[in-house]
């Protein structure tokens, strides 16, 4: 959100920053999230939230809006808030973004989520059954293998 907005917003009055807020996520969202409905009765909470809310999901420059929302979705579904996934699958349908691609992003997260639970469950029994002193004391972590100084493979 740029400056001059956000300075807009502030100069009103709570109640009316509060209702433009609102008519501004429908607007966009084409509905009023729940949470965002949950929160507009408390204007010092709701105003500083959405202004920084707005500012990374809807005013990137770098990312267009479909690729926001599937990041959002996998995010969502990593983190297994069913509500947020709802509501983020129903704006990337309204932005044209396919049931295809919509899974692919819930394939990336549950991927992701899968590699976080067997890294940190398989680092932990490594550390109590190995040498818990050893682990993260140097760049070579014997048990995380890590090698800070490696580079990644280049693709094909």
């Amino acid at each position: 959100m740029e400056l001059e907005k956000i300075k807009e917003i502030l100069d009103k009055e709570p109640e009316e920053a509060v209702e433009d807020i609102l008519a501004d996520v429908e607007k966009r969202y084409g509905e009023i999230p729940y949470i965002t409905n949950f929160m507009k009765d408390m204007p010092e909470i709701f105003i500083s939230r959405m202004i920084y809310e707005n500012s990374v999901m809807r005013e990137f420059k770098r990312m267009d809006p479909k690729t926001v929302e599937l990041i959002s979705i996998a995010v969502a579904s990593a983190l297994r808030c069913e509500h947020c996934m709802k509501t983020h699958v129903r704006v990337a349908k309204r932005l044209g973004v396919s049931r295809e691609e919509i899974f692919d992003s819930i394939l990336i997260a549950s991927s992701v989520s899968t590699a976080a639970v067997l890294a940190e469950g398989t680092r932990a029994v490594d550390t109590e059954f190995d040498d818990p002193d050893n682990c993260l004391s140097d760049s070579n972590c014997s048990i995380c293998n890590i090698n800070s100084n490696s580079e990644l493979p280049e693709e094909d």
